[in-house]
């Protein structure tokens, strides 16, 4: 019986050893192919990941841009050009300024300033680009008023619309056409406009 219990003592160390070399040897065989194999990203590891180009900060939404919107006060002998500063969150130029036209048209809220642009007058496009501005208003805008008020409404549009660029050059379309006579007593309208032609060709 002792000599049996020495046999299997024998066996049992035996088989331990044995499983314990092929476990060193499976450990080792693993840690030299880790060793051997190009580290790849690990998914979701900010390490690892392929940097996204940044973007211009001038196409960043929300961007502020300050547009004047040009309001009529009187004078003693007729009106002048004044302008009220607003801030637009806006990406692009033409978005600032058709925010400013949309409030441009809404008319005035407070003070002594006016508007000789008709009530119920709606801006259908608007494009700047290029030093032109091009803006497009519904049939309204032609309607009432005498010649005084045909050329402060035009004044309006040209300040308004060339607040971001002072040397643009404007033209004003009625549904979709370019305006050439303005209003019952046929103010003439000599397109484009910029602020230098009309200070010489539209005094008010």
């Amino acid at each position: 019986m002792n000599e049996q219990q020495r046999t299997n003592r024998n066996i049992s160390s035996g088989v331990i050893a044995a499983v314990s070399a092929a476990v060193v040897a499976v450990s080792g065989g693993v840690a030299w192919l880790t060793s051997q194999t190009p580290q790849t990203p690990i998914p979701g590891n900010p390490s690892q990941s392929i940097k996204q180009p940044q973007q211009p900060l001038t196409t960043q939404p929300g961007k502020e841009e300050t547009a004047n919107i040009y309001w009529l006060k009187p004078t003693e002998t007729s009106f002048e050009l004044v302008p009220q500063p607003i801030k637009i969150a806006a990406a692009q130029p033409s978005q600032a300024l058709e925010a400013a036209f949309e409030t441009l048209l809404a008319g005035p809220t407070e003070g002594t300033d006016s508007t000789t642009i008709p009530q119920g007058t709606k801006l259908l496009g608007l494009k700047a680009d290029n030093n032109e501005v091009h803006v497009n208003l519904s049939e309204d805008f032609t309607s009432g008023g005498g010649s005084a008020s045909m050329v402060g409404r035009v004044g309006q549009v040209v300040y308004t619309a060339t607040s971001l660029n002072p040397n643009a050059k404007v033209y004003i379309e009625v549904n979709g056409k370019p305006l050439e006579v303005l209003g019952g007593e046929g103010v003439e309208i000599e397109q484009p406009l910029t602020r230098k032609s009309f200070k010489e060709n539209y005094p008010l």
